[in-house]
């Protein structure tokens, strides 16, 4: 029996639909489409991918081609999209701002396809000369149209419905790259028409600042899906001190109304003669735009575009073609909606939704348990997804990610896949149709080992290091490294084969390795198998600093390792020793005490400290040295904002080490808070509760003594 292809069956029976069966479907999109486009435009808050949107839009353009009665005058296939917010005043636009058409086949066929349509719109012959075309990038932003009288700046309308837009002026003016006045010399009237964005950087600056008005208890603060809601939420601010607040920036690229030239207005001839005069009137103008011959390069264009495209600062989903020539633009005209000299082509769309079939926890090679979405196949960032992270226990809750949702997720270039959110028809199921909240195990799902979470980290980690199958070749690297155990020769091919073969399991077996059993080994001879076998037994004289270092202990590095070797003279003391104990040494403060006493609290990991001095592996011991004083002992601190010289972390050790607590909360129990640039709802909190503010500057006199 022949197997029938399900995909095709159904666009089959779409196709044949029947007039009243397809005028129900056509209604059904029109609503889905008209609702989307009202949260993506105008409420700033989608529910969907673009992909997803792009998908719906398409397969309604189908059934109306079919079936040319569908086709309504308020179709969202007959408008740009959008609506003017009630409470801005209405712009209409003197020159419409249409939409452009999308080339949706990623391959360089799409290129080709529009370079075909051009030449036979104007009727050119195979042997006639290529048509010059302006390559642009497709921002992920907000379109603006900004219009200038006299070389200043009266008036910023957003696209709106193409026909009618939002004034949103008052925000506008506090974009730093959108000039107020024009330089040099400019035509009575000139509209220029471009991008407000956010670069990445800037967009996770904002959002961790929302983070911490959230836990700061402000109810209505929310974290942003993406730089262009961010940016588009900060235009459309009635206070534009809000709009200022947030790094907006702008690209321009396209024209509006402007004077004609026996007016006084410009005499122009191509589209690159319009963006060379913007950048010189003082726009911003993408540095990759640049002209092209023919489909030939074209293609070279979006190619060496979508190989940059995870390396620029900002968001685009695409490239944009337009025919050069003025004169050429309006020999093609439009087509409905649509002009016919330009067209953008897509890159393959990084969020699709899918659905969640599993959550399952992977142990990194240091130790790191990290929740991870097992997903129902979805095509996206050009591969198909199976697997998706959810980063870390408190991002899961906090997205509410359940076995059985609907998700978006998001891959970009040669970045992890990862999950948005869920879409919100999928959370608001009623609670028995969701699985349930996901906590993160507290053994490892590798070895079972305690699985522990730091105080102010947000990851749970294996302490089951030497024994731990997920972390068995990162130890025996790190255990072998020249600072540590320095045997030379064992790398991480030799190590790969070993482990993978099953050679060595753990660290002692590292001794138990005879010559025959390293020169079966791929591309090992045996003058190499016997310089190893001699580096392992070099390697059995060590120190005390150098064999706990090669431990690989969370937090122990060769500087903590001496300390702890000074401190205590034998590792028995350090391996009975509490935290408390721990904490006396120079140097070590609450983070690191607690990694070392959980590592030496796993029996397994005592096990293995036993078989290595079975084997041979020994150093000298000492007494114990003097202790060193904790002047800061009993005091917390706690750390926010950027420092003028330190990092947080190097902040945090001097602290440590002076003997302070470094708590990730203000508390009434908070004795000094150390505030630096955008210290944010920290510094708030301190200063309601009445809590110490010091900078960096108070902070190191209190380590030198002179004030505390």
């Amino acid at each position: 029996m022949t197997k029938r292809d399900p995909a095709a069956s159904d666009s089959a029976a779409r196709d044949s639909a029947t007039p009243a069966s397809a005028a129900r479907e056509a209604a059904a999109l029109g609503e889905q489409l008209r609702r989307h486009a009202h949260l993506y435009y105008v409420l700033d808050s989608p529910e969907i991918p673009d992909a997803e949107y792009d998908r719906l839009f398409r397969r309604l353009e189908e059934i109306e081609a079919a079936h040319p009665a569908l086709r309504t005058p308020d179709s969202p296939t007959q408008r740009v999209g959008g609506k003017a917010l009630e409470s801005f005043a209405k712009v209409r636009h003197k020159v419409p701002m249409l939409s452009i058409r999308t080339e949706t086949d990623i391959t360089p066929a799409g290129a080709s396809a529009f370079d075909s349509r051009v030449r036979r719109e104007l009727g050119l012959a195979e042997d006639a000369p290529q048509v010059e075309y302006v390559c642009e990038l497709k921002f992920d932003g907000l379109a603006l149209n900004l219009r200038y009288e006299a070389g200043v700046l009266v008036q910023a309308a957003t696209r709106g419905d193409g026909q009618v837009g939002e004034d949103v002026t008052q925000s506008i003016r506090t974009v730093q790259q959108i000039p107020l006045r024009l330089l040099g010399e400019v035509p009575p009237v000139v509209e220029v028409r471009g991008e407000v964005y956010m670069r990445r950087d800037a967009f996770e600056k904002l959002n961790e600042r929302q983070r911490e008005k959230i836990a700061a208890g402000r109810k209505n603060e929310k974290v942003f899906v993406n730089p262009r809601n961010a940016a588009a939420g900060a235009v459309r601010q009635l206070d534009p001190a809000i709009a200022a607040s947030r790094p907006l920036a702008f690209f321009a690229y396209g024209l509006g109304e402007v004077t004609p030239p026996d007016q006084g207005g410009p005499d122009w001839a191509t589209q690159f003669e319009w963006l060379q005069q913007f950048h010189a009137w003082g726009f911003p103008v993408a540095s990759q735009t640049q002209r092209a011959r023919g489909a030939i390069e074209l293609i070279a264009f979006h190619e060496t575009v979508g190989r940059l495209r995870d390396t620029l600062p900002y968001d685009i989903d695409g490239v944009v073609y337009k025919v050069d020539s003025l004169a050429l633009q309006q020999r093609l005209g439009f087509v409905s909606r649509e002009p016919r000299w330009a067209v953008a082509h897509k890159f393959p769309a990084q969020e699709q939704i899918t659905e969640v079939l599993a959550i399952e926890v992977q142990v990194g090679r240091t130790g790191k348990l990290t929740p991870v979405a097992k997903l129902a196949p979805i095509f996206v960032g050009g591969v198909t997804v199976t697997n998706a992270t959810l980063h870390n226990e408190d991002e899961t809750r906090r997205k509410d990610v359940r076995v059985g949702d609907q998700v978006i997720v998001r891959r970009a270039g040669d970045v992890i896949p990862e999950v948005v959110g869920v879409l919100p028809e999928s959370a608001a199921r009623p609670e028995g149709e969701r699985g349930p909240v996901f906590s993160m195990p507290r053994q490892c799902p590798v070895c079972g080992s305690e699985a522990l979470r730091e105080e102010g980290e947000a990851d749970y980690r294996c302490t089951g290091g030497l024994f731990c199958a997920a972390q068995r070749k990162e130890a025996i690297l790190h255990f072998a490294a020249r600072r540590a155990m320095d045997i030379e020769g064992l790398g991480d091919r030799l190590v790969e084969q070993m482990v993978d073969a099953q050679i060595v399991r753990t660290l002692p077996d590292l001794y138990k390795l005879g010559l025959s059993t390293l020169a079966a080994l791929e591309r090992m001879a045996d003058k190499s198998a016997k310089k190893l076998v001699d580096a392992l037994e070099a390697s059995k004289k060590t120190t005390l600093p150098r064999f706990l270092f090669g431990l690989g202990i969370r937090h122990v590095g060769e500087s903590t390792a001496r300390d702890l070797a000074l401190h205590f003279g034998k590792l028995d003391a350090i391996m009975d020793a509490d935290e408390a104990q721990l904490l006396e040494v120079n140097d070590i403060g609450p983070v690191v005490a607690t990694s070392v006493h959980a590592f030496f609290a796993q029996p397994h990991n005592r096990e293995v400290v036993e078989q290595l001095r079975a084997s041979g592996v020994r150093w000298d011991e000492a007494e114990p040295a003097a202790r060193a004083p904790k002047p800061l002992a009993g005091k917390t601190f706690v750390i926010t904002g950027t420092l003028p010289t330190l990092t947080r972390d190097e902040a945090k050790d001097k602290l440590e080490t002076a003997g302070a607590k470094v708590a990730g909360s203000v508390s009434k129990k908070t004795d000094y808070v150390v505030a630096g640039e955008e210290a944010g709802s920290k510094l708030d909190k301190a200063q309601a509760l009445g809590v110490p503010v010091i900078d960096e500057a108070g902070l190191l006199r209190i380590l030198q003594g002179e004030a505390g």
